[in-house]
């Protein structure tokens, strides 16, 4: 074959080749991320998404643990309290999206509910196993009475004793959680309707099992993917009015399940939650990898739950008292209650002197998301929050008896799911695989046209400087004659080297 002819069609099959390479390099990014738009946006269309938009299929639990009291009559008499951690109580929580609607302004109404089972393998313990924790429907009724007139403090008393009603319960932890039976509920159903926040059992998360959270309206990301899942309205209302300030009535962000895509390190995860009963916002902390899947984790920094004195933005959500509490009385029918990170993590030491057995750490009480950054789908989350009451002695309501001014922490709870098998197989070869190939492609195209290219222009190169170093080559491949200048004859011309 001429060598001229293999040197060009050579080169131009290694020009085409790394041009290839060169238009997946610029173009294939495009593409992926066009796709992850189009298999995000909240649409029946996209079965897969949808599906798991509408019916979380990743496995969430509510681990639950509670602060025993080991010297309540110490406690009253105006001692620190000691407690213990009994736990985790752990319930596998399902969550499921219905009265799901679609408007033409690109948003989604829907109401999603929550319901519990208990999980005994998980948890340590039982149901039935009974522990003491303050009595909120007195210690919190006193606290709310302690600027009424003497008279109706003492009524007060009178009425909690009539019901044998003390400072203390020793309760199961499943009556605890879901409600018991309670005179002293029913009478204050009867004569003081919308004093408390349930009309059944009294519970601490009586309200929560086979509830919703409120009518939420999100954004599909259909006219535009940086606004999905944005909250557009909750319950109608598209501010808060518990709070005293504007900012502190904001309702940012998502609904706390996914965000939109295209994360960078600057990114913030804002989301209203209705059980704290305000936006949050977690914030970068650091790169990481699970399963071979890249993520990044945001944390809760410390100006979250800090008082408006130590930041000034925090100041609507006061009445405050030491940072790292938030107060929700305002949405908790007025209730003395706080939350928290658990054990009082990144809230003001001085807590910890009120409370004995308290010991916070990072890794077992700070608050986390996992996103995948391209899509903002968590790959791992953990929220972690504490319920305290706030007590004190009131005088004229006996049952208060001498106790000291303290946050009293009643229990903490963990509500994490994460990842996991099928799902993270199809994730990680759609979004990590897949990405991969195309990348490994461009590059095999750019080397491979790259090389053909120089290797035609070695083979063009090398045959001119074979031409220059004998003409008789070109002689002999057109099969010329010449004179012998021998014997004058025509023929071809062999030379002693073409002989070797």
């Amino acid at each position: 074959m001429n060598k001229s002819k293999l040197a060009i069609g050579l080169f131009v099959a290694g020009t085409l080749t790394a041009v290839f390479g060169l238009v997946i390099l610029f173009v294939g990014p495009i593409i992926i991320d066009d796709q992850i738009v189009k298999n995000l946006v909240i649409d029946p269309e996209n079965e897969v998404s949808y599906t798991m938009w509408k019916d979380i299929p990743v496995p969430f639990f509510m681990s639950v643990y509670f602060f025993n009291i080991l010297n309540p009559t110490e406690f009253l008499a105006g001692e620190r309290p000691m407690v213990e951690q009994r736990g985790p109580y752990v319930y596998r929580k399902r969550l499921q999206k219905q009265n799901i609607t679609f408007h033409p302004n690109h948003t989604v109404s829907y109401l999603e509910y929550r319901s519990y089972f208990f999980e005994p393998s998980m948890s340590v313990g039982n149901e039935s196993d009974v522990v003491t924790i303050p009595n909120m429907l007195v210690l919190g009724a006193a606290v709310m009475m302690d600027n009424m007139p003497h008279a109706v403090r003492l009524l007060l008393s009178a009425t909690f004793k009539s019901f044998k009603e003390g400072p203390f319960l020793s309760k199961s932890v499943g009556e605890l959680m879901w409600g018991y039976d309670s005179k002293l509920v029913d009478f204050l159903n009867k004569w003081f309707p919308g004093m408390l926040p349930s009309t059944g059992k009294f519970g601490l998360f009586s309200e929560f099992n086979n509830s919703n959270t409120g009518m939420f309206t999100v954004h599909t990301g259909k006219d535009d993917i940086r606004l999905i899942h944005k909250v557009n309205s909750w319950n109608g209302l598209t501010k808060l009015i518990y709070w005293k300030t504007p900012q502190c009535n904001m309702i940012n962000g998502t609904a706390g399940q996914m965000w939109p895509p295209f994360m960078t390190k600057e990114s913030t995860l804002p989301f209203y939650s209705p059980d704290a009963c305000r936006s949050l916002e977690l914030v970068y902390q650091r790169e990481g990898i699970m399963k071979g899947i890249p993520l990044y984790r945001f944390v809760a920094p410390k100006t979250m739950l800090a008082n408006g004195s130590d930041y000034a933005p925090n100041e609507g959500f006061c009445p405050c008292r030491q940072s790292g509490l938030l107060n929700v009385s305002s949405c908790r029918s007025n209730a003395p209650v706080f939350i928290s990170q658990p054990h009082f993590y990144n809230a003001d030491p001085v807590l910890l002197d009120y409370v004995q057995g308290l010991q916070p750490t990072e890794d077992e009480h700070g608050l986390f998301i996992d996103i995948h950054p391209e899509t903002g789908v968590p790959l791992n989350v953990s929220i972690r929050l504490q319920l305290n009451l706030y007590m004190k002695e009131v005088s004229g309501i006996t049952e208060t008896g001498k106790i000291s001014e303290v946050v009293m922490p009643m229990i903490w709870f963990e509500e994490n799911g994460y990842m996991d098998g099928a799902i993270v197989k199809t994730f990680h070869t759609n979004l990590v695989l897949l990405p991969m190939v195309m990348v490994y492609m461009q590059y095999c195209f750019l080397v491979l046209g790259l090389a053909t290219v120089l290797g035609a222009v070695l083979l063009h190169y090398s045959g001119k400087v074979l031409l220059k170093k004998d003409p008789s080559t070109v002689i002999e491949n057109h099969g010329a004659t010449v004179k012998d200048p021998v014997n004058g004859t025509d023929g071809h011309i062999y030379h002693e080297w073409h002989r070797s």
